[in-house]
């Protein structure tokens, strides 16, 4: 671990520092591109299905994300490897946030790895359902921007309101608990369906 700028220390990932670089990026950076690419999305989809099918396209997106959140952080970004190379693997893409959590240029996925993956379900969507694939990853990506919103204010914004607080806490059970659990981060009554909630006695 190394100390970046006057006071919070950041795990360093690269010796490059290109590459070191663009695993960072600003929460202001995160809400620009994200923008910009749900205003393509709603473009994109602009009368494909009536409001009623549209509505509903967009919360199977939606849904899939939710889905998609848990099982990403419980069986790739928490998967037990042995091999160096695996551990590494694991380290560069979630351990590292486990090793200095409140790193505000690390709570977010960086664009190399949110808009790389994005664009290929996005094309994968459309050439399968054609301009509705666009509504299905509308929700999808939606679902995405809650997601990184919602894991960023956790860390790094105060609390406020009952449901944030109800968040926030969720949260920081899954980093202070020694048990594995609290997978989800916007969804969190999937940990209680699949049996991975850390209650705050434990």
């Amino acid at each position: 671990m190394i100390k970046y700028g006057s006071s919070s220390p950041r795990a360093r990932l690269f010796r490059n520092e290109r590459l070191e670089r663009m695993t960072l990026v600003s929460f202001r950076t995160f809400a620009i591109i994200w923008t910009v690419i749900l205003a393509l999305a709603i473009r994109a989809s602009w009368g494909a299905a009536a409001p009623l099918t549209a509505a509903g396209l967009i919360a199977v997106g939606i849904a899939a994300w939710v889905f998609f959140e848990y099982a990403m952080h419980r069986f790739f970004f928490h998967l037990k490897l042995r091999s160096a190379i695996g551990r590494r693997l694991i380290f560069l893409a979630h351990g590292n946030h486990h090793a200095v959590p409140g790193d505000p240029y690390r709570n977010i996925m960086p664009p190399l790895i949110s808009v790389g993956l994005a664009i290929p379900i996005w094309l994968a969507l459309s050439a399968a359902f054609g301009a509705r694939g666009s509504l299905l990853f509308l929700g999808f990506a939606l679902g995405y921007v809650a997601y990184d919103t919602v894991h960023y204010a956790c860390h790094q914004l105060p609390v406020r309101g009952k449901l944030m607080g109800r968040l926030r806490r969720h949260h920081i059970r899954h980093h202070c608990s020694e048990e594995d659990g609290n997978y989800a981060i916007t969804a969190i009554f999937l940990d209680r369906v699949f049996g991975t909630n850390v209650a705050a006695k434990r």
